[in-house]
């Protein structure tokens, strides 16, 4: 499954669809504006939330956190004590840890769960600008969370440089 992203996704506020491999509008990432911390719904096409993205306000480290139906599915957190400064580490509520690495703001990096990969984000395969994809790799991987996760360390990056 190959979806298409704007990079303009990552703005607060903004709604952005994200498309599938022949152009039909799949997903939609309501960005919620006015809110203490920053806040993301991943809808269906029929407007249904399957899942909500939020900053963790306490903790040490920059942190979101993916909800589905109210519960916790998974934390999203740079790697501790990693020499690269693109690795992110996703936790899911049953344990499993998820590796994100490579070059996060040049949307060229991938999704790996055990050494096993999940998904590849990637610009190299389109001519469109401002534009990234995102080839979910294993048939019973779940889309709109490797979505979440997606949209998570790129916000992530994107907040921590500019902090820097």
């Amino acid at each position: 499954m190959r979806f298409l992203v704007r990079d303009r996704l990552l703005s607060i506020g903004d709604d952005y669809w994200i498309e599938d491999d022949r152009g039909n509008k799949v997903f939609l990432v309501d960005g919620k504006a006015m809110r203490v911390r920053d806040t993301f719904e991943l809808k269906d096409t029929r407007g249904r939330v399957l899942v909500d993205i939020r900053q963790k306000m306490f903790a040490l480290r920059d942190t979101m956190v993916i909800e589905r139906e109210g519960e916790p599915l998974a934390t999203v957190r740079r790697k501790r004590l990693s020499l690269l400064r693109n690795h992110y580490r996703v936790t899911l509520v049953d344990g499993t840890v998820l590796d994100v690495s490579g070059k996060i703001m040049d949307r060229e990096f991938a999704v790996e769960y055990d050494g096993e990969l999940l998904a590849v984000v990637s610009r190299r395969w389109l001519h469109v600008r401002e534009t990234y994809g995102l080839d979910v790799v294993r048939d019973d991987a779940d889309p709109a969370l490797l979505i979440a996760v997606t949209v998570c360390v790129i916000h992530l990056a994107e907040k921590e440089r500019e902090d820097d």
